[in-house]
Formats: structure tokens, sequence, C-alpha cells
């Protein structure tokens, strides 16, 4: 695990990078510039290409984890494995587009009324789906040759860049909505093109098919499985993009908007996840397939543990600072009616990100089709504790509804994995953890106590007051917080960092201590 999380930091720190110009983009473009409206559309429009996307890919993603290991061979160029990663989703792509308009009255039917712009822009969701399809098969194709960092680039620092200036033009009325529209899938279209030039670079990719490595029995195999996660990822995907979609029908844009910014701010809790998911799962792929269950028991304890250590202090950072976040947010007025949005969406954030690997562990066994029957029941209590909660708490509902359903979903999803495989991804450490975050809490609700009304008797505005109360609370909480990871012990991977950084700024400290 060790050389998992150094060959992550790199994807981590690009991911953060992009989470800061979002966090740019957001706090001083998006919601100064936009209307709630706009940015719910844009954001719908997203979610609706990415659901077409994903649908199409057939379930790639998932099926090269799991047979790269058959196929892997650096003399032989992997037999023309990546042939048929390209081959596979053309194909689901082709069918969608038959799906996409022979259901096209239906869409109209369901969002015309609170969501018009979406329908209006129907037909752009083709080109929008057909970028972000494989753009996420080139990602998984890198994932599964360890070269992450590139891609995450791409993904996460060139895409937002490029949005800004798209962002900025229509702002400052330079471009119409329309033209806003085609510069938003163009954008992609870059990102595209410069995942397939990345992947080539490596030469480490052919795409002639060794046809001989294609006996019978992993044919059929591979088609079951296939078949399986297209059923599978019927259900999976549309959980992920209820909530925007229901809040668009049912509601109006302008709370798709308002639920977008909140979904923002909450996403930074996962992003440790996307980078040690990215490095740990080809690992975890291998050892099942060798039936290593302790390898695959270990890693999916560690990526659990990590995960649940940066998501913890991430949240904890965003809830403490939750009022101010939304005082600097321009018309953060208007934004601030999904405050507690936020604190469900992260929960269940975290969660995810915590739970998240055992799920794979499944996927990539003998018993993956066992993940359908929790995908379906995830799929059901979203559905249906959405569409009950919204009426009565808006987009709350939605974000809350979305946090119970993936409580019910990992209960008992986890459970079989133990039972069947004799892994799970909690241990002893995350209870350290969970203390650790309880104190934290306390620890602020004891300044807040004693601390702010001094910060509120300072000769400055009310806002600075209230800006230096909140940095000065969250910079001390943060050095407690790292001072008593080290001292628990709750990482040697996380205390050798620890020491490493210190060493830079010419602190030493024993390992002994």
């Amino acid at each position: 695990m060790g050389v998992i999380v150094r060959q992550s930091i790199k994807s981590t720190l690009i991911n953060y990078l992009g989470s800061f110009i979002g966090f740019v983009t957001t706090f001083f473009i998006i919601t100064r510039y936009l209307t709630p409206a706009e940015v719910g559309f844009a954001r719908v429009f997203f979610d609706t290409a990415f659901l077409f996307a994903s649908l199409a890919q057939l379930g790639t993603s998932a099926s090269v984890m799991r047979y790269y290991p058959y196929f892997k061979n650096s003399e032989k160029k992997d037999h023309g494995f990546f042939f048929w990663t390209l081959l596979v989703p053309l194909v689901g792509f082709l069918l969608f587009l038959v799906v996409f308009f022979l259901f096209k009255g239906t869409f109209i039917h369901i969002f015309s009324k609170n969501a018009s712009l979406l329908v209006d822009y129907y037909d752009y969701l083709v080109p929008m789906s057909f970028f972000l399809l494989y753009i996420a098969v080139f990602e998984t194709n890198s994932n599964v040759l360890m070269r992450i960092a590139v891609p995450k680039f791409i993904r996460e620092v060139l895409v937002r860049v490029l949005m800004i200036l798209v962002y900025l033009l229509y702002g400052f009325k330079v471009i119409s909505l329309r033209q806003f529209v085609i510069d938003y899938c163009v954008v992609y279209l870059i990102a595209l093109v410069c995942n397939i030039i990345y992947q080539f670079k490596l030469k480490k990719v052919s795409l002639k098919p060794d046809m001989s490595i294609i006996t019978p029995p992993l044919r059929k195999d591979f088609l079951f499985y296939t078949g399986f996660l297209v059923v599978s990822s019927v259900s999976g995907l549309i959980t992920t993009s209820i909530s925007s979609l229901a809040v668009s029908a049912k509601m109006n844009l302008d709370y798709a908007g308002i639920l977008t910014v909140a979904g923002y701010i909450a996403t930074i809790v996962e992003i440790p996840y996307r980078s040690l998911s990215a490095i740990a799962s080809p690992n975890i792929s291998i050892a099942i397939k060798n039936d290593d269950k302790q390898t695959a028991n270990n890693l999916c304890q560690s990526v659990s543990l990590h995960q649940l250590l940066a998501g913890s202090l991430v949240f904890y950072v965003i809830w403490i600072n939750i009022d101010v976040i939304y005082q600097i947010l321009p018309n953060g007025d208007i934004y601030a009616a999904g405050k507690w949005a936020v604190l469900a969406i992260c929960l269940y954030r975290l969660f995810n990100s915590v739970c998240g690997i055992g799920p794979s562990v499944l996927g990539y066994s003998r018993y993956y089709y066992l993940t359908l029957i929790f995908t379906i029941l995830l799929t059901c209590s979203t559905f249906v504790f959405t569409l009950w909660w919204i009426p009565y708490w808006g987009i709350v509902g939605a974000a809350f509804a979305t946090f119970v359903s993936f409580i019910i979903y990992y209960t008992s999803l986890l459970w079989v994995v133990k039972r069947k495989m004799a892994v799970t991804p909690f241990s002893f450490p995350q209870l350290k953890v969970v203390g650790l975050l309880l104190a934290l809490f306390l620890l602020n609700a004891a300044w807040e106590y004693s601390l702010a009304p001094v910060f509120a008797k300072l000769p400055l505005q009310p806002f600075w007051c209230n800006i230096l109360n909140r940095l000065s609370c969250t910079l001390l909480m943060l050095v407690i917080a790292i001072f008593a990871i080290y001292k628990m012990k709750i990482s040697e991977q996380v205390n050798m960092l620890i020491r490493r950084g210190l060493k830079k700024t010419g602190i030493s400290i024993e390992i002994g201590k």
C-alpha cells in the first residue's frame, strides 16, 4: 500500500489544484455572472450527458479492470487489449442513439414545464455524451497502466480552466446561450483529444487484437459480465443523477442551481478517494484474480482508513466554516438555502468514499452478480425517498434521500462481502478517527462559546471579524488534528508523510516519539 499511497500523491495534488480552480470558478464567476437557473441548467445538462455516456459504456470501465490481468503482457502489448476497450463502447453508443431518439418525447414531457432549457438543447446531449464516453474509456485505460496523473490533470485542471473562459465569455455577453452550450461541448472534445494523444504517447497501447487469447470460456464470461453490467448500470447511474434531475423536474432549475453549488462544496470531501481508488482498484483486481484475500483485505482497509482520515478533516473544515462560505459566495443569500443540503451531501460522500472500495471487491470476484441486487435496492430506495421527501423538504430532502439510501446499500452489501470473501473496509484505527472528529467538533463548540465573542469585539467590520475568527479557529484545529493523528499512530504512512513534511521545515521527529 505504501507504493499506492506514493503513486496517488501526485494525482491527489492535481485533484486539489483542480478543486481550487473550481473554487475560483464557483465563488467568483459562476455565482456572480450566471443566474441560479443557468447554473442549474449547466449542471443538469452535464449530469444527463454523463448518464447517457455511462450507459453507453456497456460496463467498459468495470470490465477493463476485471479482464486486463488476463491480457497483461508488456512484451506483446497486452495482446491488443485496448482495441476492445474502444470497440465495445462504440457499439454501446450506437445503441444509445436509438434509445435517445425513441424516448425524446418522454424526456420533453417530463422537463418541459420546469426545465425548458434542457428541452431546448436536448440534441446537444449527443456529442456531449460521446465525448464523455471516450474520456472515461481512455482514463480507465490509463488507470490499468498505472498512469493516472496526466488524465487527472486533463479532467481536473485543463477542463476547468477552459470552462472559466467559457463562463466569462457568456457572463460578459460575448457569446449567446446557444454558443455557450456549443463551447461547453467543445471543451470536452479538447479533453478527449488530449487523452488520446497521451494514451498513444505511452507506446504501451496496441490496437491490433490477438484473437488467439480470446478463448470460448473467456468470451462467454465477458459477454455474460457485460450484459450483467448493462442491467446493473441502468440502476446505479440513475441513482447518481436522480437528485438533480428530480429537483429540475419537480421544482425548477433555480433550485437545481442551489443544489449544484451545495454539491460542489461537498465534493471536496471525496477528492482523496478518487486517487486512492484509481490506483488501488487494479491491484485489488489482481489480488482477487489470484484469490489473495489477505492482500485484497489489506488494500481495502488501507484505502478506507486513509479516505476516512482525509475526508473527515475536509468535512470538518467545510462544516465549521459553512456560514462564512456562503457569506463569501456572490449572491450567497440565495445559495444559502442549500446549507443543510451541504451537510447531507458531505455525509453521503464521506460514507461513500470510506465504503466504496468494498463493492469493487465484489465486482471483481466471481460473486459480481450479487451487486445487481444491491444496486436495484439502492436505486429503488433513492427514487422512493427522493420523490417522497422533495415535497416536504425540497433540495434538502433530495440530498438526505441519497444519504439514507447509501447507508442501506452499504450496510447490506458489505455484510455480504464479509461473509463471502472475508474482506471488509473497516478496521480499528477508523474508530480513532471518528473519536478524533467528535473531539474536534467539541473543541470548535468551546471556541465559539469562549473566544468567538472576543473576535466580535475587534475594531473591524462584522464580516471581517467573523472571517478572522473562523480562520484562526480552523488553523488551530488543524494543528491539533495533525498532532493527534501522529501521536495516536493511526497510520504509519501518514506519520511518515508528517515527518517528511516537518523535516523540510527543519523540524525533526524521532520515529519512536
